[in-house]
């Protein structure tokens, strides 16, 4: 190719003419290599005519091209096919671009590529010029690199995605061999360097996805992020809520970061939920700072991974950290109050949606209604604010949302069953567990019994109003509804079958539960069949189930001994093994083994010796020695720690009556404060009966024996809920 010194010409058009003489001339080296079209064929005829329009559309694009030839003299064979790739891929020739591009052997000038970047690097760093010419100049190794990255996008657009994805590798292999410590700062402003590159990095994990490999997609996401690229804030914020997108829906768990990645005492996340909370926590906080503009998506998905990983406390603080200009008033109560509610602290939940939901903000807001109405329900003190709640909730929903309808009247039902324990007259209460009942078969007929939560509650509420046989058809509904695959739905059904004294088939809905489910999950279904047990008369094969349990919570225990995240869990279990020792040592009282009693109390005081459960145990103990005296100051302390323990007020009556020394208006007090606690329980029921008896009150005693051999015969192993 002749060499015309067309540099020292002025006139920009004969640098242009110049440049479509070199086309030209590759026009002819193609025609050899039979690699791209004839130039006289149509495709080349395009090529001349979008040159001729280059003035007005691409002179961006002759400009660099141009910049190219002042550097070197003349673009060469690799250059000059991706300057002809470039506008083929602009035209929307995709496969005529992808012919042309793939004619480059980017392999041949790799290595010149990477000495012209580390040397262009070295010399930007000490703002000398005493080096050694490059191989190349900074725009040809520009223009390559967007021919490798269009050459990426050409396979793309036509389906072949693990090709584009190994093209796009290459640009970054270039780079990051090139600058092994990070891209320096602002190299590759003066040409189009920085955008390919950005724009390679942002791609390239998409292109895996699209490849159906998420482990290349996941080293890239990383890649991307780990390694200094020079991204704009907006492109780092981008793909940081895309890997953290992945990390969430994926469905598949990968491995952390490498070591080579972690600093001393930083966060290493463990799990793809705890990697994508990071991601989006950090999100946030840009936001905050107002780094990042606003984006609603990242709070959501952020929301999202912190409930389903128990992290409510932290999405609270995020929330409070956001500003009002970002999430409204009335929305941020709300959310507040779901997260106070998901961790515990009802009343503080409770507080906030009574701002909510005032005439100052949203009085209407029917999902604030229906939370505010949930706590309440579970709050006896509070239960009539719960029914207030759900009323307003159903007026504002007339003619909307069936389903909402049905949710509704759901929580007003759990409210009216809540109010119903605290009734101050019989008929009063057997009026609200008739309109609880209602409101939840009204919730069923709503929902069309694909609630869980409507059927469970609908069973167990007929369970207590002693309706089985409906209770037993609600509980099969809801572990049918569940897929077998709850522990819930499993002793919900085996409580009522023993309600209707169906012990043997009880125990075989447990065994089956006990088979589906994993080793650390068996501790209440175990328990539960050791009641069973008893109820069958088989003593000694339920202290051989208690075993069992405690020999389970003790590896359980060491197992999850240095786990934090499973704070609540070691709770759960502590409070399982203490009732299971306490479960044991009454067996052991009832068989006046009372040395392996005292063993068992001392056990269950090492976990916790401000324990009501066990003061009770320990008063049962020494009332069965016959020292009243001792028993009574254990009933007294048990009741000191939790005034509502109703067996402890149940039994510090029967000895009072027992020792004989107290009127029997303060026994009776004792047992009435028990039965508004619990109004189904039958010895407290008997033993005030016995009391009605013994003062001569002949007709109120026969109502509490006869409701005691009501509620005896419909009794379950434990409560239904």
């Amino acid at each position: 190719m002749e060499n015309d010194n067309w540099v020292n010409k002025p006139g920009k058009g004969q640098k242009s003419l110049k440049l479509r003489k070199t086309m030209k001339c590759l026009g002819k080296q193609l025609q050899i290599g039979d690699m791209v079209p004839l130039p006289d064929s149509p495709v080349t005829k395009d090529y001349r005519a979008s040159v001729r329009s280059s003035r007005t559309g691409d002179t961006g694009n002759i400009e660099e091209a141009e910049s190219s030839l002042r550097e070197s003299g003349a673009l060469n064979y690799e250059e000059a096919r991706a300057l002809l790739g470039r506008y083929e891929y602009q035209k929307g020739n995709i496969e005529a671009a992808l012919h042309v591009f793939e004619g480059i052997d980017i392999a041949s000038v790799t290595t010149k590529m990477k000495v012209t970047l580390a040397k262009r690097a070295r010399i930007e760093k000490r703002h000398s010029q005493k080096y050694d010419t490059p191989p190349m100049s900074i725009h040809a190794v520009s223009l390559l690199l967007e021919a490798v990255f269009l050459k990426a996008k050409s396979l793309q657009a036509l389906g072949r995605f693990k090709e584009a994805a190994q093209s796009c590798t290459v640009i970054l292999d270039i780079v990051e061999s090139s600058f092994p410590e990070g891209l320096p700062e602002n190299f590759g402003a003066d040409c189009k360097l920085q955008e390919t590159l950005s724009n390679a990095v942002e791609l390239l994990p998409q292109l895996w996805i699209l490849a159906d490999d998420p482990k290349e997609a996941i080293m890239s996401y990383r890649r991307a992020l780990l390694r200094q690229w020079n991204l704009d804030v907006q492109t780092n914020a981008k793909i940081k809520k895309e890997f953290a997108i992945f990390l969430l829906y994926s469905r598949n768990e990968y491995n952390p970061p490498s070591l080579r990645f972690q600093m001393d005492s930083s966060f290493v996340p463990r799990t793809n939920i705890e990697e994508a909370i990071l991601l989006l926590m950090i999100l946030l906080r840009k936001v905050t700072l107002q780094i990042i503009e606003w984006d609603p998506s990242i709070f959501d998905h952020l929301s999202y991974a912190l409930s389903i990983s128990g992290g409510l406390w932290a999405l609270a603080n995020q929330v409070e950290e956001l500003l009002p200009r970002n999430i409204d008033l009335c929305e941020r109560h709300h959310i507040l109050a779901l997260c106070y509610y998901g961790e515990g602290d009802n009343f503080t939940a409770l507080n906030l949606l009574r701002k909510l939901l005032s005439s100052a903000e949203d009085p209407t807001c029917v999902p604030g209604l229906l939370l505010a109405s949930r706590i309440c329900g579970e709050n006896l003190e509070c239960a009539e604010d719960g029914i207030n709640f759900a009323r307003r909730a159903i007026e504002s929903l007339q003619g909307r949302c069936n389903h909402l309808m049905g949710v509704a009247n759901y929580v007003l039902g759990l409210s009216l069953s809540a109010q119903s324990r605290a009734a101050m007259t019989d008929s009063e209460r057997v009026r609200m567990q008739s309109e609880a009942l209602q409101s939840l078969e009204s919730a069923g007929r709503l929902t069309k019994m694909n609630d869980s939560n409507v059927i469970y509650h609908l069973c167990v509420e007929n369970a207590e109003q002693r309706k089985l046989d409906t209770a037993l058809h609600c509980a099969r509904c809801f572990v049918e509804l569940e897929g077998e695959s709850t522990l819930k739905g499993w002793m919900l059904l085996a409580r009522v079958l023993s309600a209707q004294k169906k012990f043997p088939e009880a125990e075989t809905i447990i065994d089956a539960a006990v088979d589906q489910s994993g080793k650390w999950d068996q501790g209440a279904l175990l328990r539960t069949k050791a009641k069973l047990q008893i109820a069958q008369g088989k003593v000694k094969n339920a202290i051989g189930t208690y075993v069992q349990l405690l020999a389970d919570l003790q590896i359980q225990r060491k197992s999850f001994g240095l786990e934090e995240n499973l704070k609540k869990e070691k709770n759960f279990n502590r409070t399982m093994e203490l009732e299971t020792w306490h479960d044991l040592a009454s067996i052991y009282i009832k068989s006046s083994r009372w040395q392996d009693a005292e063993f068992c109390l001392s056990k269950s005081e090492a976990i916790s010796c401000y324990s009501a459960s066990r003061l009770y145990i320990a008063g049962l103990l020494h009332q069965s020695k016959g020292l009243h005296k001792a028993a009574l100051t254990d009933y007294t302390n048990a009741l000191a720690v939790d005034p509502s323990h109703v067996p402890s007020l149940i039994s510090t009556a029967v000895v009072l009556r027992q020792r004989g020394n107290h009127y029997p208006a303060t026994l009776i007090s004792y047992l009435r404060g028990a039965l508004r606690l619990d109004r189904m329980n039958v010895a407290a029921w008997h033993n005030l009966g016995l009391i009605y008896k013994e003062e001569g009150s002949a007709m109120e005693a026969a109502e509490c024996f006869e409701t005691a051999w009501f509620l005896e015969e419909s009794e379950p192993i434990e409560p239904f809920k």
